[in-house]
């Protein structure tokens, strides 16, 4: 069992919600918030596994709240859960997990507790759960299997180029081919975090086997140049690991 916080500035969308995590017997509610500055004093002082993040909260974006929960450690999970969803990319820019819409339909609901029970799972053990293993390095062959298009595909590691989160989905581009998959960026970061593929951004992994020139761009930010020719952002966060790993 996880434990979950819920943040919607509407009383009854939160018991709704509460209602059916509850009836899945996965999750347990150790909170819940109307606004940022409430939800924020709260979870600092809790152990949460997942937050469950409602976008339009009175005058205030669940957005903003979600940008300042990455920086805690450990950081919770997030799955925007709300009736917008033109917010869906800039939600997966910010590692959810998930995102549901409103009105709740408890079977996807469930479908989203499912996720996160093997995500946490994984990351409480330090090593892939049985459905993390579709999403895993195979010991063996160093191998990623992902499932596109109800096909279970093993793409080698070392022909990965990029990993990105674009309009809503994540893309795997490869020097043959590019998949659309429905698992997070963050889940494939977890599984490749020993290779060579390393965040640059929000929205994107990078092969740094596969980066042929680095541009420098504006605020201390770079641009990478890949083998197949795209540009991917490296924003000031992440621009260390880069310099490091380089040595300029």
């Amino acid at each position: 069992m996880f434990k979950a916080f819920i943040v919607d500035d509407e009383p009854l969308a939160r018991d709704e919600l509460a209602y059916l995590l509850k009836r899945s017997k996965q999750v347990e509610i150790v909170g819940e918030g109307d606004s940022i500055e409430n939800s924020l004093s709260q979870i600092h002082g809790l152990q949460i596994d997942v937050i469950f993040l409602d976008i339009q909260l009175a005058d205030e974006s669940g957005l903003d709240l979600a940008e300042k929960v990455m920086d805690l450690e450990p950081r919770p999970e997030i799955v925007f859960a709300t009736a917008y969803d033109e917010y869906a990319l800039k939600a997966f820019d910010l590692q959810a997990i998930d995102y549901i819409m409103k009105p709740f339909d408890e079977t996807r609901v469930l479908q989203t507790v499912e996720k996160l029970e093997k995500v946490i799972k994984g990351k409480d053990n330090g090593t892939s759960s049985s459905l993390d293993q579709g999403l895993s390095i195979g010991k063996r062959n160093d191998k990623l299997a992902v499932t596109v298009d109800e096909r279970i595909v093993l793409i080698p590691v070392h022909e990965i180029v990029y990993i990105g989160a674009i309009e809503g989905r994540t893309v795997i581009v490869t020097d043959q081919q590019r998949y659309q998959v429905n698992d997070p960026l963050i889940t494939f970061e977890r599984k490749l975090h020993q290779k060579s593929i390393i965040r640059v951004h929000r929205g994107y992994l990078v092969n740094l086997d596969k980066i042929v020139e680095i541009q420098p761009w504006f605020h201390s930010t770079y641009n990478l140049i890949m083998k197949d020719g795209e540009k991917i952002p490296v924003s000031r966060t992440f621009t260390k690991d880069l310099k490091e790993h380089f040595g300029f």
